[in-house]
């Protein structure tokens, strides 16, 4: 069986297509940016047409998106709205789970905990979850930092219930730093790492530094082992735009460390340069996915441009930032393509039509 995801997922995800897609220069951050009021419905738009959009290549789209189950999506550059629609019953105030997208908000929530100085990266697990929060003999346990874990990087065996938080379920592997695999259950256990290190509840801390600052709604919600992010689209649009303004909103700084913003979404470690802090990159000359230890050649969505970087999740779950074009794209609904947890054949598949609507 892992032969067979070896020659089949390169196929899946890349189809045809190998080549480089180069991103021009980034804009400047700020520049004319809008951020819609975090009160209230409004929020700027801009018309496809005055960007020099393919029109007809947009409403195709729509109908390509249609069929494969999306049930809201949006263009948003600079802030303003370009595209937002809505498939079926799904409306503007519907929710939808993030799956594994929430990870990226996960990323951003630590990275404000270090800037309030509660936590360092540099700091051990178990400085928060104790003694024995694994099944691993103490010194191996004990070289396991919270780095480890932004990057999926602990060692920790993902064979067996890869949500499963109880020690027994924590299992040797590799030591932490020496290989890269993308493991639900020491993300998860970050939640309590952010709860011991701000002595608040995760939902109160989410809400008070990242939620209700910047205008999103929803909440995290307890699925088995699993915390799962469920909002509106527009929610998630408002948090990839924070993404692009590098953590500041309206001219308030939302996320304060500027340096761990800067590391999330750049390569953190060489095993999987497609991978920031719970966050996945473009453009780099090699990419891992999740469950397969095997490392492969090219960009993670050859359609796109260069400089993407995603929170993305099971079933098509996509918040896409694009700075070189002031871009921030969302996708939620049903599951699209050939998929393999965060990942599928969709990302390339609808970036190569987004081409053929913006023209880059």
């Amino acid at each position: 069986m892992r032969t067979f995801y070896l020659l089949l997922i390169p196929a899946l995800l890349l189809g045809a297509c190998t080549k480089k897609t180069e991103a021009p220069e980034p804009l400047p951050p700020a520049s004319g940016m809008y951020f819609p009021p975090t009160t209230g419905t409004d929020w700027e738009t801009t018309a496809p047409a005055s960007l020099g959009w393919n029109t007809t290549a947009l409403n195709e789209l729509y109908t390509y998106l249609e069929s494969k189950g999306t049930k809201g999506f949006i263009i948003a550059r600079n802030g303003r709205l370009v595209t937002e629609r809505y498939f079926g019953s799904f409306g503007a105030e519907s929710t939808w789970y993030w799956a594994s997208a929430g990870k990226t908000l996960t990323a951003a929530l630590v990275g404000i905990a270090q800037g309030e100085g509660k936590l360092r990266l540099s700091d051990k697990t178990g400085q928060y979850l104790g003694t024995g929060w694994t099944s691993l003999p103490a010194a191996k346990e004990d070289a396991i930092t919270v780095r480890h874990q932004l990057t999926m990087t602990t060692g920790l065996d993902d064979g067996g219930d890869a949500d499963c938080t109880e020690p027994t379920c924590l299992t040797y592997k590799g030591d932490a730093g020496t290989r890269w695999a993308y493991h639900n259950a020491p993300y998860t256990l970050l939640e309590k790492v952010v709860e011991r290190a701000t002595g608040a509840s995760y939902n109160t801390y989410f809400a008070q530094k990242i939620r209700d600052r910047i205008g999103m709604n929803g909440t995290w919600i307890k699925t088995g082992y699993n915390n799962v992010y469920y909002s509106n689209v527009r929610s998630a649009a408002r948090f990839g735009i924070l993404l692009l303004n590098k953590g500041v909103w309206n001219g308030m700084t939302i996320l304060p460390d500027a340096a761990y913003v800067d590391a999330q979404v750049n390569s953190t470690q060489t095993l999987n340069p497609s991978y920031g802090y719970l966050t996945w990159l473009n453009g780099k000359s090699s990419y891992m996915l999740p469950t397969v230890q095997a490392s492969f050649s090219g960009m993670l969505v050859p359609n796109a441009p260069a400089d993407l970087y995603a929170a993305l999740g099971k079933n098509d779950q996509k918040i896409y930032v694009v700075p070189s074009l002031g871009l921030v794209v969302v996708r939620m609904g049903e599951a699209a393509g050939n998929s393999h947890l965060a990942l599928s054949s969709f990302d390339n598949e609808l970036w190569g039509k987004l081409k053929g609507v913006i023209g880059y």
